[in-house]
């Protein structure tokens, strides 16, 4: 896009203030990942649970001079102001007006449940070199992300092909009154983003909407309700169903799991070698198939794209580094797009070094001098302390990047020469093309080498906390826990992202957690929930906030508070007991506790209680019985004092089964992870934390031969053995050994045979011949769940998470 404030303001019947003449070509709408300010509007999306005004000072300082909003906010006079009645309707109609001037594009638009970025991904990857292509970056597809990518249509484009997701009915109409495809494409229809929908038949009547005006639509017809439904509403129009059942236009007729796919269209038949065979793979390939015989493309050319189609990874990870570096890879797919998003994830980070590897960029082609000099300009503006470039072809341009920088024509130029082996104390980000493979420098930079790793997705914790913020006002704060090294999963690396999300405050058990993250740049409030006597200089010295129970705690907390002269406020929680037995002060106590707190120079920022039994419906009498006796002790206490603190008592389970009482307060923990005792709820959540190897070795093992320590197993028949490298030294018990537990391989779950060892486990592959050495093993996620792998272990998910070593190399994912 390329307006002026003036255009943008007459297009969407904006109101002007300030500069018209100023030229934008961005639009951001989060102030914490601004990649680039040069051209570019900040507009304030206000939502139920938060305002974008609140950050409109935060762009203006980083240099934006042009803000969209819903109210006149006091700016700089040199900043433009465009006021809009709603600023997602500005960014929806400036989206169709801008779609409008461009009437030649030929568009694909992708909905669906699940399948909508895979599908869009191997398309471009398919179609990029034969049409000039935009695409929707990453998923961008909701009321928000399908106009910022509509705005990045250009008169060089000839096709387009965005997704389009909704979340709840009526949003669908928004979408397609922006955006209506030529071909319409439906992917699989399943219980992602299910949860604000009636049913499965309000689910297709909603996502079919967006093909009102395509000419063609190609769907997945396995479901019968789905494809009698697309038939009944859209008779008129051409349509193509694809799928594995028998009776769709486009359908497999090889053996199930062959690696040879056959495939049957129109009369026609035609086979290519797959490496994954799954369900969800295969119907992908379909769809792709049946798009490009749309376009005419024949069946040796269709050959000869599939078996070019690289793995679609939609994820940027973080991983700790040698020399206290910070290791961010994104080294999947590159261009100017996901350039682009790489910076914005990389302002996430609290490191005041940033280093950047770079290859070159395979869009470059077209017009190398254009695209390399928007990357260096992209690059330029964020201020790299170096930059590394790699390739032949972005070398040429060096001299356009002006911090230090280093080129190399391969990755293993680099390498040699050891020059990134020299970093100290830096954020890393890795962004290239696949054929670059510098993927081979995370595995020289990166601290931890265990092939055992977990793997902690932070945006699924993002999304289960917003599950939670759906059942709470908007006023209502949240205090994440995370304590035990965030119930294992990492303390830092999770506060440092919930604190970028704008997280109320965190909680953590010990002085020395809280110390550590202060040390490393937290600085939202942070709540020691057992303060212990000889950590009182430490709360005190990292502006930690002290949980207080009883009135030894309190005397001695303030006692050493006024003799580092620190009596000044300082903000302290009480918790009061209720009936869980464990810490609080008691009804009886609360009268005295009035007087002392009257007589000390302390601020009461909240008061607290812990229900023992949130999650078991058998015991809710207990649990009201609980609450209500935190209102009336907290009600009581409130009245006595000088101050007026919040109240919290609801944890996770709480959230979802009493969100009545969420008060002022919520604590959330283990739902966080993507664990819920409520049905409902747990639908809508993520499972945010995978811990997975890989297969060691594979012995074929004899009839009657013993597998282990002490020959606990002696194999009834003649089978394959898998050693996989983690044992109880990386946290997992031994009492799962012994065909107690399993693990997952390839969708399909596998014993574990004999005593786990320190170091290694056995599983028995029985029959199975399509396992080999190197095979991904899944010790839980999906299958078998965290919950599923816990019932093996006899525990709960707590103790399973906050069990795994800290050997296990930790790597923190970003959708």
């Amino acid at each position: 896009m390329n307006y002026t404030a003036r255009q943008m303001a007459s297009i969407t019947g904006s109101q002007l203030i300030g500069d018209g003449g100023r030229m934008v070509q961005n639009i951001a709408f989060d102030s914490r990942i601004l990649f680039s300010v040069q051209q570019t509007a900040f507009i304030a999306i206000n939502t139920s649970k938060n305002s974008g005004e609140k950050y409109i000072n935060t762009a203006v300082e980083a240099g934006v001079q042009v803000i969209i909003s819903e109210h006149e906010v006091p700016v700089n006079k040199s900043v433009t102001l465009i006021i809009t009645e709603n600023s997602i309707t500005f960014l929806q109609k400036l989206a169709k007006y801008h779609l409008q001037q461009f009437p030649g594009l030929k568009t694909i638009g992708i909905t669906g449940s699940n399948g909508k970025t895979i599908v869009k991904e191997w398309l471009y990857q398919c179609l990029c070199s034969e049409f000039s292509t935009v695409k929707s970056p990453k998923s961008f597809n909701s009321q928000i992300g399908l106009p910022v990518s509509l705005l990045q249509i250009d008169e060089r484009h000839q096709l387009g092909i965005f997704e389009a997701g909704i979340s709840k009915p009526g949003e669908m109409e928004k979408l397609e009154a922006i955006f209506s495809p030529e071909i319409g494409i439906l992917t699989h229809i399943g219980t992602a983003h299910s949860a604000h929908f009636d049913s499965e038949e309000q689910l297709i009547d909603e996502k079919i909407k967006l093909f009102q005006h395509s000419g063609i639509i190609i769907f997945n017809g396995d479901k019968e309700n789905v494809y009698n439904k697309i038939h009944q509403v859209y008779s008129s129009k051409k349509l193509i169903s694809y799928g594995l059942c028998q009776h769709n236009d486009l359908h497999i007729i090889s053996e199930p799991g062959s690696h040879q796919i056959t495939v049957s269209f129109a009369g026609s038949i035609f086979s290519f070698p797959v490496q994954a065979t799954d369900e969800a793979t295969l119907t992908n390939a379909l769809a792709i198939i049946a798009v490009l015989k749309e376009l005419k493309f024949s069946n040796q050319q269709i050959i000869e794209k599939l078996n070019a189609l690289k793995s679609v990874e939609m994820r940027l990870e973080s991983i700790n580094g040698i020399h206290d570096n910070l290791i961010i890879n994104d080294s999947y797919n590159l261009d100017l797009d996901s350039l682009k998003i790489a910076f914005q994830f990389i302002n996430e980070y609290n490191k005041d070094k940033k280093i950047l590897v770079l290859t070159d960029i395979v869009e470059a082609r077209e017009d190398p001098e254009g695209i390399y000099t928007e990357a260096a300009r992209l690059v330029n503006e964020q201020k790299f302390h170096k930059v590394f470039l790699i390739g032949e072809g972005i070398s040429k341009f060096s001299e356009l990047f002006h911090t230090e920088t280093s080129t190399f024509n391969t990755t293993e130029q680099l390498i040699e020469s050891q020059e990134i082996l020299k970093i100290y104390n830096s954020l890393i980000l890795l962004k290239g093309a696949r054929k670059f493979e510098i993927e081979k420098l995370k595995n020289i930079l990166e601290l931890q080498k265990h092939d055992t790793v977990m793997e902690v997705n932070l945006h699924a914790i993002l999304n289960n906390i917003n599950v939670h913020r759906t059942l709470l006002k908007p006023e209502t704060k949240i205090m994440a826990m995370v304590k035990a090294y965030s119930y294992g999963l990492g303390g830092y690396e999770i506060a440092e992202f919930l604190q970028h999300h704008h997280i109320d405050y965190l909680g953590v058990a010990y002085a020395d957690e809280g110390a550590e993250l202060r040390k490393k740049g937290i600085t939202t409030p942070i709540i020691v929930m057992n303060p212990e006597q000889h950590s009182y200089n430490a709360v005190i010295d990292y502006n930690l906030e002290p949980e207080i129970y009883s009135f030894r705690v309190l005397e001695l907390f303030y006692k050493t508070l006024q003799e580092k002269g620190a009596d000044r406020n300082y903000p302290v929680h009480i918790k009061l007991e209720t009936g869980m037995q464990r810490l609080g002060f008691h009804a009886h106590e609360l009268d005295e506790l009035i007087e002392k707190l009257n007589q000390m120079n302390l601020k009461v920022a909240s008061i607290f209680s812990h229900l023992s039994s949130a999650d078991a419906e058998e015991e809710k009498k207990f649990t009201l019985q609980q609450i209500n006796t935190f209102i009336t002790t907290s009600d009581y206490l409130i009245a006595g004092i000088k101050d007026q603190p919040i109240r919290h008592i609801l944890n996770s389970s709480g959230i979802t089964n009493f969100p009545e009482y969420q008060l002022d307060m919520v604590r959330i923990g283990i739902g966080m992870m993507g664990i819920s005792s409520q049905p409902e709820i747990k639908k809508q959540l993520q499972s945010a934390v995978v811990l997975k190897t890989v297969i060691s070795q594979i012995s074929k093992v004899k009839k009657g031969e013993s597998v282990g320590y002490n020959r606990n197993h002696k194999t009834p028949k003649d089978t394959l053995i898998a050693t996989i490298p983690v044992g109880y030294a990386d946290g997992i018990p031994r009492l799962i050994g012994n065909s107690v537990g399993f693990v997952g391989i390839k969708d399909r779950l596998y014993p574990i045979v004999g005593n786990i060892c320190m170091d290694m486990m056995m599983v028995d592959l029985q029959d199975a011949d399509d396992i080999q050495e190197g095979d991904e093993v899944i010790i839980f996620n999906s299958n078998p769940s965290l919950e599923e792998f816990s019932k093996y272990c006899n525990t709960i998910p707590y103790e399973v998470l906050t069990s795994i070593s800290r050997r296990v190399k930790r790597i923190y994912i970003k959708k």
